[in-house]
């Protein structure tokens, strides 16, 4: 057991100098997005690391750290690795300011830690499937104190173009993530829905549901009985108690996402709720 937790110790030691070793000399200069994109669509392929490497005219060694380090080949995805390596040299390199810069509040908070917890919750909603800047979108709406933010705060703080906010709105309203108010100056202003977090949960009650109901279609078809369709009935049993407890749990706890809990608690819901 010890032997294996140092060679596993030994093996991450030797990537992290190998992608340091990276970060500071690339063979041709350091991986861009695209050739991130390239190399996403060869592992789609099936294509081999030396394969991949061919294509970009750069070397194995450069193609293999890439993929191991950002999530290996079935998890690896272009965007997510390229935005990983702009943080990293961020943190080692701040960049000189250039633009509107983001409004902060003199309200105690550690700005450095704010921001890498921005960047935290923004590259976990890429990861459920939210295109980058909407996902910075949500992630601001989420963060700021004020609860709302207009078009040109969240220009300045995600330093796009208004025509990039105008999208990933109108891509978040969509998916039923933002809604539009006015305030007292007729101003638009962006609320993320909490209850979108109710409404995900009931949905996927809903979908444990269907399934359940299809599979045992699949018990009618197969024969009650027989090894596949006991199998099935298992599944439909399973997906049933999963969906009606996910249902319930939901209409207990919704409450939660609109309550301001006293003394900074969080709210404690009785389990015979109902």
């Amino acid at each position: 057991m010890a032997l294996g937790a140092l060679q596993w110790t030994r093996a991450n030691a030797m990537v992290a100098l190998s992608s340091w070793m990276e970060e500071v000399a690339v063979p041709g200069g350091r991986l861009t997005q695209q050739e991130r994109q390239q190399i996403a669509l060869g592992l789609a392929d099936d294509l081999a690391y030396a394969e991949i490497a061919r294509r970009l005219d750069r070397p194995t060694s450069t193609i293999t750290r890439e993929v191991m380090r950002n999530g290996g080949p079935a998890a690896y995805r272009a965007d997510l690795a390229h935005r990983a390596t702009e943080h990293r040299a961020h943190r080692r390199r701040p960049a000189a300011p250039h633009g509107p810069q983001p409004p902060r509040q003199a309200d105690g908070r550690d700005i450095e830690a704010v921001r890498a917890y921005e960047e935290t919750f923004t590259t976990l909603l890429m990861r459920s499937g939210v295109p980058r800047i909407a996902a910075g979108v949500l992630t601001c709406l989420y963060t700021t104190d004020a609860g709302s933010l207009t078009a040109s705060e969240l220009v300045a703080r995600l330093q796009v173009s208004p025509a990039s906010i105008s999208k990933s709105i109108a891509f978040l309203e969509s998916q039923g993530l933002v809604v539009r108010e006015r305030d007292d100056r007729r101003r638009e202003r962006y609320v993320a829905d909490a209850d979108v977090w109710y409404q995900s949960m009931i949905a996927s009650a809903r979908s444990n549901a269907e399934l359940a109901t299809t599979a045992r279609q699949g018990v009618g078809v197969l024969g009650p009985g027989t090894p596949a369709a006991v199998r099935l009935e298992n599944v439909a049993r399973f997906m049933d108690f999963v969906g009606e407890s996910i249902a319930r749990a939901a209409e207990q706890a919704r409450e939660i996402l609109t309550t301001t809990p006293e003394g900074g608690g969080a709210p404690v819901l009785r389990a015979d709720r109902g």
